[in-house]
């Protein structure tokens, strides 16, 4: 099945997955490795059509590399195109930004580019009722599908229409999420999304809730001063950027042309820094133990809010690593208790790490120009003939080339 809308022909090879023959050769496909796909599709297409065993096997791949995003049991259960899955939010993610607004007392929604419709089925199982609405006929019957597969077909409506033509007045909150890419790969330029990212602002800045994701990346110069921006790391990968305005705007101090209209939030244990516009904290020599920040609260600027959380300082006023003499666990920051302070030299790294017995080495690096994986081939460490493991952190110390050496605190 094309990543795209290709037309009348792509549309009923869906229609017919859906169908009871469909749906049995699913269920024989899922699992096929890429190494078996050509033997089982000569099989397969002694009894079926050949474009529907190829869309058979095209979703069974799909849904192998869904998994990840949705769980093994859901990622089957559910319908991908290549271009939806790619853009659709985790679920977990999708599920925290969908209870963050029904706790804000939304009940009725819509979603903008709904796309295969991963967040409308994350806001309807927080029982809000959703209008998804996209563009590509194929994407929304992908979409009704996905919802009548969870249960949920009577708390959403999928309609196929241009997002910019559709009266979203009435509704509790608009939720948005528009296309960041294209058949030639991920768009960067804001105002080459689909939609533009200046016409969904203006969009939402009319709903009396509103949430528009974006990229990670996104420049907070660039952020609205009207709305409250929310990163959001999963397992301590940073995934996504969502704008906040309106009622969704929880934090007080958006909006004031402070810092603090930010926050950072860490999934799957949901845990919130919200920022409140600290100045850089100060830099002070490395102590016994070293933070390294959350992406999301490095994306989010709220490095200081962590350093005054730990009580800690920087150990170089361009980098993210705080220190402190003490330690203060602190779900918004991996901990590391540091043995050793050097200068830059890789000779004597080799000759301390074979002399302690380390085989392993953890490379972590923020502002040096070494590769961790060059530095591991120039160590030339044995994990055959040596047990232990260390942790080297590649970085400055006060504008100094250095290497920090330590062990996990948990």
């Amino acid at each position: 099945m094309g990543a795209r809308d290709n037309g009348r022909v792509d549309r009923e090879v869906f229609a017919e997955l859906l169908s009871e023959e469909g749906q049995e050769l699913l269920r024989q496909v899922r699992g096929v490795e890429p190494a078996r796909e050509l033997a089982v599709a000569t099989r397969l297409r002694q009894r079926y059509e050949p474009a529907l065993v190829s869309a058979a096997l095209a979703q069974g791949r799909l849904r192998s590399r869904a998994e990840a995003k949705f769980g093994p049991d859901q990622a089957h259960a559910l319908y991908f195109t290549a271009d939806g899955l790619e853009q659709a939010t985790r679920a977990p993610v999708a599920a925290h930004r969908a209870r963050r607004m029904r706790e804000l007392g939304v009940r009725t929604a819509v979603d903008l580019c709904c796309g295969i419709g991963a967040d409308a089925l994350a806001l309807a199982r927080e029982g809000i009722r959703v209008l998804a609405v996209d563009r590509s006929p194929l994407t929304c019957a992908v979409a009704r599908a996905n919802a009548e597969a969870l249960g949920l077909a009577d708390l959403v409506e999928v309609r196929c229409a241009d997002v910019t033509e559709v009266a979203t007045d009435g509704y509790d909150a608009l939720f948005a999420d528009p296309a960041r890419r294209t058949g030639r790969g991920r768009v960067f330029d804001p105002e080459a999304y689909s939609p533009p990212l200046s016409w969904a602002v203006e969009t939402v800045r009319s709903a009396p809730l509103a949430a528009l994701k974006v990229a990670p990346g996104i420049p907070h110069e660039a952020v609205p001063p009207e709305a409250e921006a929310e990163w959001v790391s999963y397992s301590g990968d940073v995934k996504e950027a969502v704008l906040w305005f309106g009622a969704g705007r929880e934090n007080p101090g958006a909006g004031q042309g402070t810092s603090s209209g930010v926050r950072a939030t860490l999934l799957p244990a949901g845990d919130t820094l919200v920022g409140r516009g600290l100045p850089d904290p100060e830099v002070g020599p490395v102590g016994r133990y070293l933070y390294e920040p959350d992406g999301a609260v490095i994306r989010a600027h709220l490095v200081a809010e962590l350093a005054e959380q730990v009580a800690g300082r920087l150990i170089d006023a361009t980098i993210a690593y705080v220190t402190t003499d003490a330690e203060h666990p602190t779900p918004y920051a991996s901990g590391y208790e540091i043995t050793d302070v050097l200068p830059f030299n890789v000779k004597k790294l080799r000759a301390l790490l074979r002399e302690r017995g380390v085989g392993v080495v953890t490379v972590k690096k923020r502002g040096s120009a070494v590769e961790p994986e060059e530095l591991r081939r120039k160590l030339k460490l044995d994990p055959k003939s040596a047990a232990g493991s260390c942790t080297v952190f590649l970085t400055r110390v006060a504008g100094a080339p250095s290497m920090l050496l330590g062990r996990p605190l948990r």
